[in-house]
């Protein structure tokens, strides 16, 4: 075989169900993907009015196990990890010891020695490289489980009426970024209390083997109140609405956590070395007196859409890129994510603009998120 043969696409447990919905399917970070299933802007208001199904089973989970597991996690990951509470998760990011972002995470520790790592799909065997790498000499094993779970998320305003009528576990109880085992619909899940969308909901951590089954009783008990299932093209304008950052985009290796504007991810305070320590503390002197570029919120007052990568402009100079632009179904007008200038990030500031393609069109610069939940 030769090496530039095409790499098949890898499909997850719900593959088939996705086509027989009649699911757009595109790939993304090496798996089939469903993109939508009919009007994306109709799958993104379902998620802000009803609630949403998604199938996530293409991210990470890497599971860190041992003694010393804590350990490696805080000399791994800039977080304070080992702060974590068992039954709690944590946002937190691995860096190079450059400083720069290798990917953002989320941090499960289900028991007292045993974390599950959540890690974006693109950037899964990096994190896994990385995490094997920093193990060294640790009392700890990290285990490459990405087939071991599939992942589903229910979100939305419906969604926890709809899980609570499928598992007798303390769905009240659960807070934020938390999470608990549980049986839902006969099935044994790892429940979490987070998700990607600015909106309350659950995600469900399950066996492939019994992914179709917990599918099919969620749709079964949403459907009579509204849920429908979503791709992967309204959960990227979820999150751009609630001003949440996408590793490729707002994140990447190019960036620190300061520069990203994210520099409370990084625990100083942790006792030990951790990779990165000594870039991530001159980044962070550095953002103090030189303030790097700020991520901020753009809304069109016309109606083309900016795109990643198109300058952000003012007084006839780039002031700025685009890093995440979409229509907003929820405002009814194009918005980006952007990093500008300090001097043009003030939410009202004056005479900024995107390029777009040669033309500079008009954007009111905002502060994020552009949309907040009402509690």
């Amino acid at each position: 075989m030769s090496s530039n043969a095409p790499v098949e696409p890898r499909h997850t447990a719900l593959d088939a169900l996705h086509r027989s919905l009649g699911a757009t399917m595109t790939d993304f970070a090496g798996w089939d993907m469903p993109l939508r299933y009919g009007s994306e802007r109709d799958e993104h208001l379902a998620v802000r009015t009803k609630a949403g199904l998604f199938d996530l089973s293409h991210m990470g989970e890497i599971t860190v196990t041992g003694p010393q597991a804590a350990a490696l996690l805080d000399f791994a990951l800039v977080g304070n990890i080992g702060g974590v509470k068992p039954g709690r998760a944590r946002y937190t990011m691995i860096c190079r010891a450059d400083g720069g972002i290798l990917d953002d995470l989320i941090v499960y520790r289900l028991a007292e020695t045993t974390y599950m790592v959540v890690a974006n799909a693109s950037n899964a065997q990096i994190v896994l490289d990385a995490l094997v790498e920093r193990a060294a000499g640790f009392d700890a094993e990290v285990r490459d489980d990405r087939d071991a779970y599939a992942l589903l998320a229910i979100q939305g305003p419906e969604s926890p009426g709809i899980l609570k009528s499928l598992t007798d576990a303390d769905l009240d109880g659960l807070k934020y970024y938390a999470g608990l085992p549980g049986t839902v619909a006969g099935v044994q899940a790892l429940i979490a209390r987070t998700g990607y969308t600015g909106e309350d909901g659950f995600e469900l951590f399950v066996a492939p083997a019994d992914a179709e089954k917990l599918w099919q009783a969620l749709t079964d008990a949403g459907t009579p109140v509204g849920l429908v299932p979503c791709g992967l093209s309204c959960r990227d304008t979820l999150r751009l609405e609630a001003g949440m950052p996408l590793y490729g985009h707002e994140l990447s290796t190019a960036l620190t956590p300061f520069d990203a504007g994210l520099g409370r991810v990084v625990k100083f305070e942790k006792e030990g070395d951790f990779v990165g320590r000594e870039a991530l503390t001159e980044a962070a002197a550095r953002a103090e007196s030189q303030p790097p570029r700020v991520l901020v919120g753009l809304i069109a007052e016309g109606r083309r859409v900016p795109r990643a990568g198109y300058p952000v402009v003012a007084d006839g100079k780039v002031v700025g890129e685009v890093t995440s632009g979409a229509p907003s179904p929820t405002l009814g007008k194009p918005i980006a994510m952007a990093y500008v200038d300090a001097a043009h990030s003030a939410p009202g500031t004056p005479g900024v603009g995107v390029d777009i393609r040669g033309s500079h069109e008009p954007y009111e610069v905002v502060a994020l998120p552009f949309y907040k939940r009402q509690k």
